[in-house]
């Protein structure tokens, strides 16, 4: 954890520096900063520390002009004898006023609200990926394929499909009424297209829809037999070393 110190003091600095190493032995102090000129420079030239801790009185006047310089994106935990300023201390993105004389009990709870703000941030990037997540799944057919019969393209709802298969090096898809239809694409395509929450690839021949499946036997060397509402031309087989992914996405996508 990187932390920014702007205090004038010099003994202050040095044992609020002690005290932080004392409450987190993680932290690196990066700067030690003395005044408003000082404080706009460094932080107008380097990356945001994970933390800063303030005195709102400096030798060329109050912290606060730092503001009106210069952006600062790190927590700010404000340190000081008064405590007059307090308001005008949550206007910026201040996470704590410790006031003076600083102990370890009070820097403890600062690191405590910086760790719960990490963690909701952390929160925050997760929902942004599931986001991104769902968004993606706008890629996969959700209604229909177009295949090709004699000089037409028939649309062919992907609720419709209860396997695909391959033999011969000829693409399948049969559907839950049995009829069958023939695709040009192999199956490594066909399943960057089809969602993988309905879809699984059991083995080298055969893609089968959740929808689809009746129940599971156990089959020899640890294997599994997929059963299916139609039927297939031979038993579909899941290889032992895909056997707990496949049971895992048959449960995770139940309804």
């Amino acid at each position: 954890m990187k932390v920014v110190i702007v205090e004038d003091e010099i003994v202050a600095a040095r044992n609020l520096k002690r005290m932080i190493e004392v409450v987190d032995g993680s932290v690196k102090i990066v700067a030690v900063l003395q005044s408003v000129e000082e404080s706009v420079d460094w932080f107008s030239k380097n990356s945001p520390p994970d933390i800063v801790f303030m005195d709102i009185h400096l030798a060329d006047g109050e912290v606060f002009s730092v503001f009106d310089k210069v952006e600062i994106h790190s927590p700010i935990v404000f340190t000081t004898a008064y405590d007059e300023y307090a308001l005008k201390a949550f206007k910026v993105n201040s996470i704590d006023y410790l006031l003076k004389p600083i102990n370890n009990e009070s820097l403890e709870k600062a690191f405590e609200k910086l760790s719960l703000l990490t963690s909701k941030q952390n929160n925050n990037e997760l929902v942004s990926k599931i986001v991104k997540s769902i968004d993606s799944m706008k890629s996969f057919y959700k209604r229909h394929f177009l295949i090709p019969h004699k000089d037409k393209l028939i649309p062919l709802s992907v609720d419709e499909i209860a396997y695909i298969y391959t033999e011969f090096k000829i693409t399948r898809i049969v559907c839950f009424n049995e009829k069958k239809f023939v695709l040009d694409s192999s199956l490594d395509e066909l399943m960057t297209l089809l969602n993988p929450a309905y879809f699984f690839r059991a083995n080298r021949q055969y893609i089968v829809s959740h929808g689809a499946i009746v129940d599971l036997s156990v089959w020899f060397g640890g294997k599994l037999a997929v059963n299916l509402l139609v039927e297939t031309p031979e038993r579909i087989i899941v290889s032992r070393a895909r056997n707990s992914d496949f049971k895992n996405w048959y449960m995770d996508n139940s309804r």
